[in-house]
């Protein structure tokens, strides 16, 4: 992050406020326009790798813009929840840094439609990067799912990781690699927290372990002893001591020889 810190420093006066607005915003237009407008005119704005090659630049930005494809509330919802996400990790980033965040995202997503040469037409894994940025910052947030039920983005974390887990696993090549390079803005931020916190679960690990195989094997020294037998606790647990007044210093019987001993006298 020092690099960023860095950048920030020279260009942090060009970083656009208010991103996740102008893109929730253009998303909600864009929904409207699509139950108007022709299916081919939506298509303009999709990610087309070999129609880029031919000029259509437009289509690296408003592919963006794409909302999901679904109800007019289960859209009303994501793209509250997106705005929620989005200007939380503004908040807490900076303008700059969030701006970089998506960025980078963005760029994944395009290098992974050049590599399979894939169409895309939506934001899905980029909107999934925020989420888990989300949910890694913020584990105890509570929202209320599908408005009535609550439950904490740790969670919903878990779960989005364990679907991410078996896109990976069980999509094609061209999924792979998008929902790879989509999550790369997510690696390059929090990768360094994640390697050193796996490294210091390890230690602990091992360091407890060693400590407990450590503390096992020693043997456990004794509180009581009597005087005349020898025996301690450790041999009979039920055994019981006491000292005797009559003997000089300090002196430890089990009850078998507290009465039953020659007095020490010094």
């Amino acid at each position: 992050m020092k690099f960023l810190n860095k950048l920030e420093r020279k260009f942090g006066k060009y970083a656009i406020k208010n991103l996740m607005l102008y893109i929730v915003a253009c998303n909600a237009f864009v929904y409207l326009f699509m139950r108007i407008s022709p299916k081919q005119t939506i298509l303009n704005l999709a990610l087309v790798p070999s129609l880029i090659k031919q000029g259509e630049v437009w289509r690296l930005v408003t592919f963006v813009f794409y909302p999901p494809n679904a109800t007019l509330i289960f859209i009303i919802f994501a793209l509250y929840f997106s705005y929620l996400i989005g200007s939380t990790l503004e908040h807490e980033w900076g303008s700059f840094k969030f701006n970089i965040y998506y960025l980078l995202g963005v760029l994944g997503t395009i290098i992974g439609a050049f590599i399979t040469d894939t169409k895309v037409t939506s934001s899905t894994f980029i909107n999934l990067s925020l989420f888990f940025a989300f949910a890694r910052l913020y584990p105890d947030f509570t929202v209320l799912l599908f408005f009535i039920l609550p439950v904490k983005m740790k969670w919903l974390g878990y779960f989005n990781w364990a679907i991410f887990a078996v896109t990976i696993i069980f999509g094609d090549g061209s999924i792979r690699v998008a929902a790879i390079m989509a999550l790369i803005n997510y690696f390059i931020f929090f990768g360094k927290d994640i390697i050193t916190r796996s490294k210091t679960s390890t230690s602990n690990y091992y360091r407890k372990k060693q400590y407990n195989n450590n503390f096992n094997n020693v043997k456990k020294d004794y509180h009581h002893k009597c005087t005349v037998c020898g025996r301690t606790e450790l041999d009979d647990k039920d055994l019981e001591f006491r000292y005797c007044s009559k003997c000089d210093g300090y002196h430890e019987y089990c009850m078998d020889h507290l009465h039953n001993h020659e007095h020490i006298r010094e």
